[in-house]
């Protein structure tokens, strides 16, 4: 990984109005949502502003979070185990369940949930 990669945006968040998927996702329009994003293969929501969705009922397998904000968004229940994390900030958000990559520490979630820092994540 090279030093940009390790590295966060300090840049606004991305916000990628445009796309119908990210409306529906931001609306709670969950089954439009996985009509829109079926078959499309990864769905970057990378840097994007997801603070205050639910994601339980979404099939996230696809959705690529890197960078994102989920200030107080619901994740109960998900595996993001697979998941590319780095820069994403979990403040207040609900994660009860939620099986986090085995390289972040528990102290980086909760410094994320408490104070909205930025987790630092690098893949094995």
């Amino acid at each position: 990984m090279s030093d940009s990669e390790d590295s966060v945006d300090s840049g606004a968040m991305r916000l990628p109005i445009d796309d119908p998927a990210y409306q529906a996702l931001r609306e709670g329009d969950t089954a439009t949502f996985s009509e829109l994003t079926a078959g499309r293969g990864p769905v970057d929501f990378s840097y994007c502003d997801l603070g205050g969705v639910d994601l339980r009922k979404v099939d996230i397998v696809n959705i690529r979070l890197r960078g994102a904000r989920l200030k107080g968004a619901d994740l109960r229940g998900l595996d993001l185990s697979e998941h590319d994390l780095h820069g994403v900030t979990l403040n207040n958000a609900r994660v009860s369940g939620v099986l986090f990559p085995a390289e972040i520490s528990a102290d980086e979630i909760r410094m994320s949930l408490q104070e909205g820092t930025r987790l630092r994540h690098k893949r094995q």
